[in-house]
């Protein structure tokens, strides 16, 4: 146990400074953002009166947005040559979003802030997924994204927990928790600004277009096999609105409900760096057909009962699942993407993601409205299980 401690601890001073603080800019990020996002569901149904196809469709357009919009901001950190501004930048949106929450006396101004939030994380993600790709060493890159993830987590594990910390101190005062996450917000952009010194580009100074002919058909077929793998999961995947909405249909009183995500962001958080780690020395494509299998066991766990055991049970390992493959995914992007390409294959594999995450949240909804929340989850396995096959499939032809 000792040795095994001691090669983690080593293993973890291997990462760059650089990485640590990325690390904690997402998880001050993630902090304010979970604060809202763990209640908005609720606020959107018991407030404002939405349906789920309502908020799945708003769900669907604010997590799309923001992986389309990566596909520009990735580009343009590549043709520049820079990173740190376009993160500022998104960084900068998604604090300036969170007072629009606490203001918002109609769907309207909620779908505006939820937007506007997304468009700031579309702009920060591929530069920042870029810049880890940048200051990570290759034979560590897996742990690094894997600790960036996992720090990230902790951030969408400690939002919702104050957020029922509040909500309880509160009773149930949803304005006045959205107004508090504005300042972890702003911490990040702050962290981001005096304590991340950008890496000197090693590529040519000559700005080129990326997405030039030349430049895409550098892209190789490995890189676009990642890009469908990573939208069928995303259609496999809905809006974890969705879970939040089980939860509180299973009973769970309002003030509670958001411990469920803090539930999953603790699994994601201890699973994602352990499994960033394992997939430095394993079969990737192995590895995301075990995420896929336990999202499948999440999703008819969630389908099957809605008792609260049940629920607690399948949002766990749904954070299991996210553990597995999300920064795996990031991985494959960059070992399959040239360097100075980098930007643009996160962009490009983001948005084709972000259509598919548009269709499934969609989808969601009018499965929750017209079905009933099992048929949603039940809908999500069947999808899961066509990614499976996918992925057996592409094994065989590489034997």
């Amino acid at each position: 146990m000792s040795l095994s401690t001691g090669s983690a601890r080593r293993s973890l001073l291997q990462i760059p400074t650089g990485i640590w603080v990325l690390g904690g800019v997402s998880m001050l990020m993630d902090i304010s953002s979970e604060m809202i996002h763990s209640l908005l569901p609720l606020f959107l149904a018991s407030a404002l009166g939405a349906t789920g196809l309502t908020i799945g469709v708003i769900e669907g357009l604010a997590e799309s947005t923001a992986l389309i919009v990566k596909v520009f901001s990735g580009t343009l950190s590549d043709y520049l040559g820079k990173r740190k501004s376009l993160a500022v930048m998104g960084y900068g949106l998604g604090a300036l979003s969170k007072p629009l929450f606490a203001l918002a006396s109609g769907i309207g101004l909620v779908t505006t802030a939820r937007l506007l939030d997304r468009v700031g994380k579309g702009i920060r993600g591929a530069p920042r997924d870029a810049l880890v790709a940048d200051i990570a060493l290759p034979e560590i890159r897996g742990a690094a994204f894997g600790l960036r993830q996992s720090l990230d987590t902790v951030g969408a594990f400690l939002g919702p927990l104050l957020a029922v910390c509040l909500m309880l101190l509160w009773a149930n005062d949803f304005r006045l928790v959205f107004w508090i996450a504005t300042i972890p917000g702003v911490m990040a952009v702050a962290l981001l600004i005096f304590g991340l010194k950008e890496p000197t580009s090693q590529h040519a100074k000559t700005r080129k277009n990326p997405i030039r002919r030349e430049n895409l058909q550098r892209l190789s077929a490995s890189y676009w096999w990642v890009v469908v793998i990573g939208a069928i999961f995303a259609l496999a995947r809905f809006s974890e609105a969705f879970l939040i909405l089980r939860a509180y249909n299973a009973g769970i009183p309002m003030a509670l409900v958001p411990l469920v995500m803090v539930a999953m962001n603790i699994v994601y958080a201890l699973s994602a760096y352990p499994f960033g780690k394992l997939s430095d020395g394993i079969s990737h494509n192995r590895l995301l057909a075990f995420g896929l299998l336990t999202l499948i066991a999440a999703d008819l766990v969630l389908g099957i009962s809605d008792h609260w055991g049940a629920v607690l049970a399948g949002v766990m390992l749904w954070g299991l699942h996210m553990g597995m493959t999300q920064g795996l995914l990031a991985t494959m992007v960059t070992d399959t993407a040239p360097a100075d390409l980098r930007g643009t294959a996160y962009g490009f594999f983001n948005l084709v993601s972000g259509l598919a995450m548009l269709v499934a949240s969609v989808l969601a909804g009018l499965l929750w409205d017209q079905l009933g929340a099992s048929s949603t989850f039940f809908v999500g396995a069947l999808l899961c299980a066509i990614a499976l096959m996918g992925l057996a499939y592409k094994e065989r032809r590489h034997r």
